[in-house]
């Protein structure tokens, strides 16, 4: 096993891209061109990161940190994906994450933002390439993507340090007439196993999954990823937080922030899935 610091040291490099912001409803709200620096210092055991956003028509704004630990609201796996945010969510505060995948060389991320009357209140996404390389983005994601049988496998770490878990997963995705969609989730393993299946209204690429008392939205957004959150948080509600990427049409990753009905953080799971048909 890599050690965090070590699984951070994967996202070395420059990565050019942008911070696209949306509104709740997918509505593109601004987009800025950024470039994102990870430098290792003395050995590595450091890290110089920079980060540069150039507005159209203004300023350049610039952004240097350097750091040689990682605090108590960031978890990594051994291939840079990353999680950072909140760890307790509570009435009348702000709340979010940060959620990162990587993939040869192209990262991409997503930061889910509530507002005080735990709201979801803007969403950005941030698609990126390590500079001098021309891996092309992804298509946005559509409904007809996500139809089939996916089976994969799910590795869950843990804010207390406690050993990782790893098991397997299998999730199917069918229209149910022309507007709503059946979606059966299925992990674990021996008498752990458990499934779960929930419905959603096809609103564009808005899929709200409203028939539970903590209604889920999932916006399908550029560069074959998509968004999972609830739309509001309440008190005794289970939730998660879930940025979803088709990195090939038959490929997917999914990175999960899973919080307790006591709004607590509780762990982070990254899905590896691939359909095995459609």
């Amino acid at each position: 096993m890599r050690s965090q610091w070590d699984c951070l040291l994967q996202n070395l490099g420059e990565w050019q891209g942008s911070f696209t912001r949306f509104s709740p409803q997918g509505e593109l709200v601004q987009d800025t061109p950024t470039v994102v620096s990870f430098e290792g210092l003395n050995e590595n055991k450091t890290m110089r990161q920079i980060v540069r956003r150039m507005p159209p028509g203004q300023p350049l704004d610039e952004k240097v940190l350097e750091y040689s630990s990682l605090n108590r609201t960031i978890l990594l796996f051994e291939n840079g994906a990353f999680s950072q945010g909140s760890i307790q969510w509570a009435p009348f505060s702000e709340f979010g994450a940060e959620l990162g995948l990587i993939e040869g060389n192209r990262r991409l991320r997503l930061v889910q933002l509530y507002n005080k009357e735990s709201q979801l209140n803007q969403l950005t996404l941030i698609r990126e390439k390590l500079a001098g390389t021309d891996t092309p983005e992804r298509p946005p994601l559509t409904v007809e993507q996500l139809l089939g049988e996916w089976q994969g496998e799910a590795t869950t770490i843990y804010p207390d340090w406690r050993s990782p878990d790893t098991y397997p997963t299998r999730l199917t995705i069918q229209r149910q007439g022309s507007d709503r969609l059946i979606q059966q989730l299925t992990y674990g393993t021996g008498s752990s196993v458990r499934t779960l299946t929930s419905t959603a209204k096809i609103n564009g690429s808005i899929l709200l999954f409203d028939e539970s008392a903590l209604p889920v939205q999932v916006l399908l957004l550029p560069d074959g990823a998509s968004s999972n959150c609830p739309l509001t948080v309440k008190s005794g509600h289970f939730f998660v937080l879930e940025v979803g990427w088709l990195v090939q049409p038959d490929q997917r990753q999914r990175l999960i922030r899973s919080y307790s009905d006591r709004g607590s953080w509780v762990s982070l799971t990254l899905v590896k899935e691939y359909r095995v048909s459609s």
